[in-house]
Formats: C-alpha cells, structure tokens, sequence
C-alpha cells in the first residue's frame, strides 16, 4: 500500500491554492490601478460617513460607560445560551426547562444585586451627591 499521495490527486489542492493567490493578488493589485495618487487639501482630513468631524476626535467617555458596556456584553451573550435552548427545547424536554429556569434565576439574581450596588447607575458622583441634597 502506498503512503504517499499521487500528485494527480493533489492538482485540485493546487488549483485551489492558485486560485485564492490570483484573488488575493488581484484585490491588492486592482484598487493600485484605478486610483489617481492625487494630493489634495483635505486628503489627510479624518473622514466618517461623508460627515466632517467638528470639534476634538478624540472623545472621552466616562467611566461609568465602560462597566455598562460589559454588562451588556455579558447579558447578550446569556442571550445567545437562552436562543440556543429555545431551539433544542422539545429535545432537552422537563430537565432542560428546569435548568434554564434556574440559569434564568440566576442571571435575575445578579441583575439585582448589579442594581443594587449602583453598577447599572450612570450618574456622576457629583449627580448623586446632588440628588441626595435635593431630597433633604
């Protein structure tokens, strides 16, 4: 028995490998081609949407923004595990329910303790402190 592959049987591969390097090439090449390497007054201009940036780029963001965004993060992909069981529902049958009940539970159970400790809260210190001698 012969270990070692017939190379007539390696010319699809071939083929294969040949063909992604002429698109790969071609993608590189064609764009070179049909552009004018013109220098014009806003060329070096950020540029987002046909829109003209105004003011700073470079927008900070508070940090109050960055644990929300996680958080979403993390739901969402709680999300993708809920979709998935709902589509194998009639396969994982009583023990399934009850198992995703208790996922469910637990995702509510962290969502109110990330409510209660002021993780979901995008005020400022500031805001708080306000809104606390507003009430007095």
């Amino acid at each position: 028995m012969n270990d070692f592959v017939e190379v007539s049987e390696l010319w699809p591969l071939i083929g294969y490998v040949a063909a992604v390097l002429a698109v790969v090439g071609a993608m590189l090449a064609i764009p070179r081609l049909l552009v004018w390497s013109r220098h014009g007054r806003y060329t070096d201009e950020p540029f987002e949407s046909g829109v003209v940036p105004a003011g700073d780029v470079h927008v900070r963001l508070a940090v109050q923004y960055y644990p929300v965004a996680i958080l979403f993060v993390i739901f969402d992909l709680e999300a993708v595990f809920i979709y998935a069981w709902a589509v194998a529902f009639r396969e994982v049958g009583w023990p399934g329910y009850l198992e995703m009940l208790v996922f469910i539970l637990v995702l509510l159970a962290a969502l109110v303790y990330l409510a209660r400790i002021g993780a979901l809260d995008w005020r400022t210190r500031r805001q708080r402190l306000q809104d606390r001698f507003l009430k007095t």
